[in-house]
């Protein structure tokens, strides 16, 4: 109830200002005496009945936050106490790198959107995997924790495969899960490796280091044709990733409102969030479901603001589903939110 009040102030802040100011409160009130308490009862989801095993994990529940929101894992603990089922970090790189310049994420309140361009700023692997296992020394709980991955951006396209193998080996020992990332429209040149003989390079080399197993899953964007589409569900096939992320932002502005679309257009570059990717989203979604037979695991993103967004993407073929966007606008009740929907109209 008090969230959109709160809310009205973030938004007199830049949006990564506001970010900031948000977890420094969440930390804050997580370290006062009977704050953690506090935060599990107004926004944990009690029930057991969403739990689920999806790529030998057990999820707790369904609703996971996406990469992007804490690159760096800084903030695993008070999320964690929101209630999110399971937590991405990154977009991690081999080495630190600052990203692009600022201003790089704008707000599109009316369409309840966002636009990013930051260019997969992060602190590198080596600091990332460095707090990650002091997290797991410290940390009680049992939170699935995804490692999205990426390139440098000076790296060269015929040596991505490179970058990808070095976060690969820094992580895999801190994180649950993979998420290889060649999909972000911020890294130039980064969506050529969507194609089928870069993929098929990138997971071999990955998958002859894995001697643990971790479930090493592909991002895609919402931009590629049929064509494209096709190949991947061929390739994932052929060389069994382990599952699919459908989808990144995308670069179409076409389902924007007039006004947002001209406030848009003087923003810049970037990739689009929100309400208005929730359509095509699920049109990508539900295509791979089908080529695919429902045999390989889906987590969806795009567009999730509420309890029906959700289940929308559950029928649809996801297993898992994550949001990022509509949490900045819907505030930390989302998770809770959307469990209760989803538990209260399972058949």
């Amino acid at each position: 109830m008090l969230y959109p009040l709160l809310r009205k102030a973030l938004f007199q802040l830049s949006p990564e200002k506001a970010h900031q100011v948000s977890m420094n409160g969440l930390h804050l009130l997580a370290h006062l005496p009977g704050g953690s308490a506090i935060l599990k009862q107004q926004f944990q989801y009690q029930g057991k009945d969403l739990a689920k095993n999806i790529l030998g994990l057990h999820f707790p529940n369904p609703v996971g936050l996406g990469a992007g929101f804490d690159k760096n894992a800084a903030h695993l603990k008070v999320l964690s106490l929101l209630g999110f089922g399971f937590v991405e970090i990154g977009t991690v790189t081999p080495k630190a790198q600052a990203g692009n310049p600022s201003p790089r994420l704008f707000r599109l309140p009316l369409d309840q959107a966002l636009i990013n361009r930051m260019g997969f700023n992060n602190e590198g692997v080596e600091a990332i995997a460095t707090r990650l296992k002091k997290y797991r020394s410290q940390s009680e709980n049992s939170l699935i924790i995804g490692g999205n991955i990426g390139k440098n951006k000076i790296t060269a396209n015929e040596d991505a495969w490179k970058d990808y193998c070095i976060n690969f080996k820094g992580l895999k020992e801190v994180v649950d899960y993979f998420v290889v990332n060649v999909s972000s429209p911020n890294t130039p040149g980064l969506r050529a490796l969507q194609e089928k003989e870069a993929l098929r390079k990138i997971f071999f080399e990955l998958q002859s280091l894995n001697t643990n197993n971790k479930p090493i899953l592909l991002k895609i964007a919402p931009d590629l044709e049929k064509s494209a589409l096709d190949d991947i569900i061929l390739l994932t096939q052929e060389i069994k990733i382990d599952g699919l992320v459908s989808s990144n932002t995308t670069l179409d502005r076409t389902r924007l409102s007039a006004s947002s679309q001209k406030l848009a257009d003087s923003y810049g570059a970037g990739g689009l969030s929100g309400k208005p990717l929730f359509a095509k989203s699920n049109e990508v979604l539900k295509y791979l479901h089908k080529g695919l037979e429902g045999k390989v695991p889906m987590i969806a993103s795009g567009g999730i603001f509420s309890g029906a967004d959700a289940k929308e993407k559950l029928e649809s073929g996801a297993s898992l589903v994550q949001v990022w966007t509509g949490f900045i606008y819907e505030g930390p009740s989302m998770v809770k939110n959307i469990c209760e929907y989803v538990s209260q109209t399972h058949p």
